[in-house]
């Protein structure tokens, strides 16, 4: 074991408290509402944080350091697109969830279009949300490697076993509260991470900041428009609000979320303030990866294996004192937790609802089912952990982009065009998806474009298709 007794006991005490914590939730969830919906009581800040939470995970924690290391905050350009999206979701999509007593985001679309539409769209959003979570669960490997210079295995059925825990006996109650206390635990933990960094370089933020400013590292702004390069001005801004659109409109994860929010107003304050949240947490990762690399100048840094998603978690274990490294490698763990049980939560829902018939059932059978599900996905996704995936961060994020167009589309679909139809939307939901299949294998176009090249081909399509449909009726 590579780290001490005492922050080995902070990163034990941390996974039982939390779980423990998330447990205690059980008795306030015995209905579906409850279960899905945190009974539609939880305050909107509280909300606000467990969707920064939901959308934060371990690979955002130690891949958007790396992201600096090696470049520079160009990364903030994406996080803009984070916020224009949020504004436009309240106009565009939030409404049209409170219309209804909807569980899931897929309802609205059978609402729409029909029961066909709604379980094609929630059978892609399993899939991609399965694989997406895979990816960040198996983050957790890579700081559980370098804090105690074991296995991968055990950590990531350590980390999926407790998640799956309280997450099945509290529902999204215990999800979103435990999502509060992991939000604050790993922001104290990197807030935490940047003073140990200021104390280590020597001459402090002055000279950090002279190294960081010579090599380039505070460039922001790339203003050239490219379709092959990632973060620039034009495909972080365009391509992170269509992007965010998509996650937080169109996602179960999100929308869960924004359901359980007690009025309209309080989803839409909700998803705005995480916005704020969201920037300054991004803006103090991507810090870290700065200040990671102007200590590199002065000190010895290990890149283990090349892989310069593991720097971060290598400080920390070998240049913190002993309680902070427990702290910052309990907070990584939180973020791990906190972002699985949303996706455990939102899974089962969505399994439940868009795909489960349960005709006859009485609500202690529904509810028994659900907790079914809730098991059966935290077993898929604690093997999916196990996966080798590469670059964390852009891998989970490729993952859901090439699905994202298609969902996003097609509920764009039904709010623009009062003439689309099921045979129509269905045409350009799968034309939307298989173009941005080819455009990842046959081209060089960066991940960023992705949800919105998907979301065109999925307009343009499906509008077609409906038109055709409609004539062959009449």
């Amino acid at each position: 074991m590579r780290i001490g007794p005492i922050d080995f006991s902070i990163v034990l005490l941390y996974l039982v408290g939390i779980t423990l914590f998330g447990v205690r939730f059980y008795r306030n969830s015995q209905s579906l509402r409850d279960y899905f919906l945190g009974g539609r009581s939880a305050p909107w800040w509280a909300i606000a944080c467990s969707i920064v939470a939901t959308e934060t995970s371990t690979l955002t924690m130690i891949g958007t350091p790396a992201i600096a290391y090696e470049g520079n905050l160009g990364f903030l350009q994406l996080v803009l697109g984070y916020l224009v999206a949020r504004v436009i979701l309240c106009v565009v999509l939030v409404p049209q969830y409170f219309q209804g007593e909807f569980y899931t985001a897929y309802q609205l679309l059978e609402k729409r279009f029909g029961l066909r539409m709604k379980r094609a769209a929630a059978l892609v959003f399993l899939l991609t949300r399965a694989l997406a979570e895979g990816v960040r669960i198996a983050a957790v490997g890579k700081v559980v490697s370098v804090a105690f210079g074991t296995g991968e295995r055990a950590s990531i059925a350590l980390v999926a076993a407790l998640t799956l825990l309280y997450t099945f006996a509290g529902g999204m109650r215990a999800v979103i509260w435990t999502d509060l206390v992991q939000l604050t635990l790993y922001l104290t933990g990197s807030f935490a991470a940047f003073f140990l960094l200021l104390h280590k370089i020597p001459g402090g933020w002055p000279e950090a900041s002279y190294i960081a400013a010579a090599a380039g590292k505070f460039h922001v702004f790339d203003f050239t428009f490219s379709l092959t390069r990632s973060y620039t001005f034009w495909s972080g801004t365009i391509g992170g609000t269509f992007l965010t659109m998509a996650s937080h409109g169109t996602d179960q994860t999100m929308v869960q979320r924004l359901l359980a929010a007690r009025s309209e107003g309080d989803s839409k304050k909700a998803l705005v303030a995480s916005g704020v949240i969201v920037f300054v947490q991004f803006a103090l990762f991507l810090l870290l990866g700065v200040m990671l690399y102007a200590y590199a100048q002065h000190a010895f840094l290990v890149v283990p294996g090349g892989d310069t998603d593991r720097i971060f978690p290598e400080f920390i274990v070998r240049e913190a004192p002993a309680g902070l490294t427990g702290l910052i490698l309990a907070s990584i763990f939180a973020v791990a937790m906190s972002n699985a049980s949303g996706s455990l939560n939102s899974l089962a829902s969505s399994s439940t609802f868009d795909w489960g018939a349960g005709k006859g059932e009485t609500p202690a059978q529904q509810l028994k089912r659900s907790r079914l599900a809730t098991t059966a996905w935290g077993v898929v996704l604690g093997a999916l952990g196990l996966v080798r995936w590469g670059h964390v961060l852009e891998a989970g994020l490729t993952i859901a982009s090439i699905t994202y167009g298609g969902l996003l589309g097609v509920f764009l679909l039904g709010t623009w065009n009062r003439r689309a139809n099921q045979t129509g939307a269905l045409i350009g939901f799968t034309a939307g998806i298989a173009s941005i299949v080819a455009v990842r294998l046959a081209t060089h176009i960066a991940f960023t474009w992705y949800v919105l090249l998907g979301t065109i081909v999925t307009l343009a399509v499906g509008s077609i298709a409906s038109h055709q449909a409609l004539q062959a009726t009449n």
